[in-house]
């Protein structure tokens, strides 16, 4: 990474390195022209979780100020009340004279009677290393900027400095841009500064160049991690292979700004488990070895990468810009989150670092659990984006129905598996692959936000076909219709079937507990166990007049019955012994299996079209016998 002047920093954020975007334009001029902020903090008491900070404004006028901690969070869509993290406020003028701070909400403070000078210094406590909150222990401090540094409201377009004091083995990596002095770091502004998390350790770096044209781009990948060298450069092995593969997909790397790009890597016992996409960067962290772990943190890795491109530059409008005071919300996490889920794992088998068989257990678990969850008839993809508030890491204490949302994560990778397979049916020369470089050109290469119909109109651009797209996101995105999977998947020599097709299926399995065998989840609508009038806790007394022990008796018991089987069923539900009929049903659970594990041979239209959906290792390596799914 090469070394930048604060005015230099400033000259390339607001020239060509700059997104194309209107905030970016429109805050030029101001930018270049008002004093920094000045940021500032060290970890003296790291075994503690604690850090030092302290943010200096000049140049303000007499008004009082307002200084605010974050209540959201670049790539989080819920509420994180950065601000209970932060005490011993202090502030002081530029004589350094002691100035009265107030507090009069819980989210910020406010500083009056100064020069038009303010420095405010506090306490952050942080001790959840994942990419939404800070970490900071004597191996690393990791730093997620909204919960870690305080802002003065109303001047989020003033350039950004921010001096770390990392203890004595610790390196600095950041997409922020470096200065002449190696702990001193610049951002174009506050958005900038916000979506971009740093980590301080002592971290293992690989790094190589990918290019579009004569442009070269430096990739980084920094580790964080107990395990060995070796270990380090195998997965930067892997990394390149499946960054290689995204870059295909898009015909060229992104325009990374200030020329680099870097996976910020931890994977250590204290950690949490995460991935979280910025602009130029993105946070991956595993509590396990990339050893321990078979390196399965590849699909980590490949899923943020994949965010480079898609929500990064082809953004949602709701996104853009982002606002840290409320949640922000937007229809269409269903392709941002969902295409990204579809092409994490895709990119890795393509890389060659995934075998069939375990690529084709996942998708059959995606698949399965899409067609078989009652939340679809709740709403579609952009119903359960809008729902991102509520669930994503966000925290209540009041249960909430389990039977009416669906991830868009996994909904939304249902709905690229069926545009994909789609176009390739309809248009034998088209993939989804197209479409994403359709959005590229319309909304990624500029950088102009789309709204949620934009999605519809570079469909019908890409295939031609208005009454193509109509009829797709009709069905599948407004509504929540899906194709029959069937002859898609076997286009590919894949077919799709039952996984247990004579099995009786009362649905959810019981589980052994302290007070016998109970429900430990809440039953489905349309199982037999819901429609008998069972719920989550409830104990089963018996079944078919046969107490029965623990889950292995009760599976037992299911095994020697037929679906259609009527059982008496008594069971204690809050204090109340009930009695029921339990019909039993037929066990719904769907899987794909390579058609070659079912002893048929692939006729030469079925390889030519796994090759081009899969990658040219997807034949010849099919498991020795047929996937497994869980139901």
């Amino acid at each position: 990474m090469r070394n930048v002047t604060m005015a230099a920093t400033i000259a390339l954020a607001l020239g060509g390195l700059a997104p194309a975007t209107a905030r970016a334009r429109d805050t030029a001029a101001t930018t270049a022209t008002r004093a920094p902020a000045d940021y500032d903090i060290a970890f003296p008491h790291p075994e503690h979780h604690e850090a030092q900070v302290s943010v200096t404004y000049r140049g303000l006028d007499s008004a009082p100020v307002r200084f605010q901690m974050a209540r959201s969070s670049p790539g989080r869509y819920a509420l994180h009340e950065f601000a209970k993290n932060v005490y011993a406020v202090s502030a002081t003028d530029g004589a350094g004279r002691p100035l009265t701070v107030t507090r009069t909400d819980p989210y910020g403070w406010t500083v009056a009677g100064h020069d038009g000078t303010v420095t405010v210094r506090y306490t952050l406590f942080g001790d959840r290393g994942d990419g939404t909150y800070a970490q900071i222990d004597p191996t690393h401090a990791r730093l997620n900027i909204p919960a870690t540094f305080l802002w003065a409201t109303g001047q989020d377009d003033r350039p950004i400095r921010v001096r770390f004091h990392p203890r004595p083995d610790w390196k600095i990596a950041t997409q922020l841009a470096p200065t002449d002095d190696p702990a001193v770091f610049t951002a174009r502004d506050l958005q900038y500064f916000m979506d971009s998390p740093v980590e301080l350790s002592a971290h293992d770096v690989r790094s190589w160049t990918v290019a579009d044209g004569a442009k070269r781009y430096t990739i980084r990948l920094t580790v964080h991690h107990d395990g060995s060298a070796a270990d380090v450069d195998r997965f930067a092995a892997m990394a390149k292979k499946v960054v290689a593969q995204q870059i295909a997909i898009f015909g060229a790397p992104p325009p990374f700004d200030y020329g680099t790009y870097t996976f910020l890597a931890d994977y250590m016992p204290q950690i949490s488990g995460d991935g979280m996409e910025h602009r130029n960067s993105t946070v991956i962290s595993m509590p396990r070895s990339l050893a321990a772990a078979n390196f399965q943190q590849i699909q980590t890795l490949s899923h943020e990468f994949f965010h480079a491109w898609n929500v990064e530059r082809i953004r949602p409008a709701e996104l853009e810009p982002f606002d840290f005071t409320r949640a922000n919300a937007t229809p269409s996490l269903w392709l941002a989150e969902g295409f990204t889920q579809y092409y994490g794992p895709l990119a890795v088998l393509r890389a060659g670092e995934m075998p069939l068989a375990d690529y084709i257990r996942q998708l059959s678990g995606t698949l399965n659990g899409l067609l078989n969850t009652p939340a679809r008839r709740y709403g579609g993809p952009q119903e359960m984006s809008l729902r991102a508030p509520f669930v994503d890491a966000a925290q209540s204490i009041d249960p909430t129905n389990p039977n009416i949302f669906v991830s868009y994560y996994p909904y939304g990778a249902v709905i690229a598996l069926a545009l994909d397979l789609e176009l390739r049916q309809a248009f034998p020369r088209l993939t989804l692959d197209d479409y994403m470089r359709q959005l590229w050109r319309n909304h990624g290469r500029n950088e102009r936000p789309y709204r949620p119909d934009d999605l519809r109109q570079a469909l019908a651009q890409v295939t031609g076909d208005q009454g193509f797209a109509d009829r797709f996101f009709a069905r599948s995105v407004t509504a929540s219709g899906l194709p029959d999977f069937a002859p898609l998947l076997a286009q590919a020599g894949l077919t799709l079937r039952p996984a247990h097709a004579d099995a009786a299926w009362a649905g959810a399995t019981p589980v052994a507990g302290e007070d016998g065998l109970t429900l430990a989840s809440s039953t489905a609508p349309g199982t037999p166990l819901y429609d008998a009038g069972l719920d989550k806790g409830d104990r089963i007394v018996s079944l078919d007049g046969k107490p029965l022990a623990d889950a292995g008796a009760w599976t037992a018991l299911l095994a020697a019955h037929a679906p259609g089987d009527r059982l008496p069923i008594v069971y204690r539900q809050r204090g109340a012994e009930r009695h029921a009929m339990l019909t039993l049903g037929t066990d719904p659970t769907m899987q794909i299996v390579p058609d070659e594990t079912l002893g048929r041979t692939l006729t030469p239209a079925q390889v030519q079209f796994r090759r081009s959906w899969l990658g040219e290792t997807s034949v010849g390596t099919a498991p020795a016998s047929p996937a497994k799914t869980t139901g």
